[in-house]
């Protein structure tokens, strides 16, 4: 392929991408993904036909690549296909792949608490808290400002989270003071700017990244010495879990989490321990027979 004939597709469809309103991520992960189908059809792309697409697909699964990946390639050039060539092939070329589920691994409230306790720094602990006590995705926390605490209201103002949506998010007393903390610390240290990032990088004119935020969480694990596969993003499925456990009404924390659809919050009721616990097993009404003499 030469300059010539891929810069002004290309350029279109980055200007088709950028008119929708997609995230810089969003664009990347888009143009991986007919990079990749690119090189595997080995001429230009815009020359593919619906059998091409088909037969990416197949060598997909034939390299073992994930529902995940797939279902990405394929909105992707669906995307390409359908919009910035105006053409139906990928709708037809290509089919979405059905994803396993799989039970998101809980924490109990006393491995939480350990965790958080075993957070590398205040900094760190008031990063992670916001992640488990707000519900917050790590994306959603490092773009948090000071302005976004609003103590009066006991609110934290989530500026376009997922789907490019405002929400508010609870601000618990606990955590209201913890935040309070970090600020004077902050400003003590001098790295919190008057108006700036709740949780600056190391330039204190970036937020602190979501790797740099990862990598808090997992020191905090090993130093907790929680053997449980759990990740990051596993705060805000316990912070779900946990209200749900406590008997919060399932719209209440879907307005919280920010889920446009219930069934995605629904999710969380599969691994509602208090309610398994308060159904009785069958066995139990079962009336044994005396054991023979």
């Amino acid at each position: 392929m030469t300059d010539k004939s891929i810069s002004p597709l290309r350029r279109r469809f980055i200007e088709d991408m950028t008119v929708r309103g997609f995230t810089p991520a969003t664009q990347r992960g888009y143009l991986r993904a007919v990079a990749d189908f690119t090189a595997f059809f080995g001429r230009p792309p815009d020359q593919a036909a619906a059998e091409d697409l088909r037969r990416y697909q197949v060598h997909m699964r034939s390299q073992s690549a994930t529902a995940t990946s797939m279902n990405a390639a394929v909105s992707a050039l669906r995307f390409f296909f359908g919009v910035t060539l105006g053409r139906a092939d990928a709708q037809t070329g290509m089919t979405t792949v059905r994803e396993p589920r799989r039970l998101s691994v809980i924490l109990s409230l006393e491995e939480v608490a350990r965790l958080l306790d075993a957070a590398p720094g205040l900094k760190a602990k008031a990063a992670l808290s916001v992640s488990y006590g707000a519900g917050l995705r790590a994306s959603e926390v490092v773009s948090l400002k000071v302005t976004d605490i609003d103590s009066s209201r006991q609110v934290i103002r989530v500026e376009q989270g997922k789907s490019r949506k405002d929400r508010y998010a609870m601000l618990s007393l606990d955590l209201l003071e913890l935040l309070r903390s970090w600020w004077r610390a902050g400003r003590e240290a001098g790295v919190m700017l008057p108006g700036g990032w709740l949780f600056p990088g190391q330039n204190l004119v970036n937020p602190l990244t979501t790797r740099q935020l990862n990598r808090m969480f997992h020191a905090a694990k090993a130093a907790a010495e929680i053997d449980k596969p759990v990740n990051l993003h596993s705060l805000r499925h316990c912070f779900a879990t946990h209200l749900l456990e406590q008997k919060v009404d399932i719209r209440v924390i879907q307005v919280l989490l920010g889920h446009t659809k219930l069934d995605t919050t629904a999710h969380y009721s599969r691994v509602d321990s208090t309610t398994l616990r308060a159904v009785r097993s069958p066995l139990e009404h079962l009336r044994r027979s005396d054991p023979p003499a």
